[in-house]
């Protein structure tokens, strides 16, 4: 369960990345007509564009879920078994560093949809 999580976590944040950094990082580098090509060409981006505020909401369920299920597993123990052991270590050392990288995009992209073209 747990992974499936942290698979919509990484795909949910990532998607804001690409609705909203995305096409401001190419534009302010002078890259429209890049961005121009990647709108028409990319099946699904203008949807993703269109719909940023559900993709939000979306994706700040999934990671309050996915924060949620950090603090409750942290504490628990990793089998005793040498590869079981092994393997349950590196879970949870990873499903850490999926998490806060999630939050990161989710940062980044939140601030390229919904602040900077405030400040611009």
């Amino acid at each position: 369960m747990k992974k499936i999580i942290d698979f919509f976590l990484l795909f949910s944040s990532t998607s804001t990345l690409i609705c909203c950094a995305l096409p401001a990082l190419l534009v302010s580098l002078g890259a429209g007509s890049t961005m121009a090509f990647i709108s028409g060409h990319v099946p699904g981006f203008i949807w993703l564009s269109q719909n940023k505020v559900y993709l939000f909401i979306f994706a700040g369920i999934m990671l309050a879920v996915g924060g949620v299920l950090q603090v409750r597993t942290r504490n628990h123990g990793c089998p005793l078994n040498g590869s079981q052991a092994v393997s349950c270590q590196a879970s949870k050392s990873w499903s850490k560093y999926i998490y806060f990288i999630s939050l990161m995009i989710y940062s980044i992209g939140g601030f390229f949809a919904f602040i900077a073209p405030i400040l611009i």
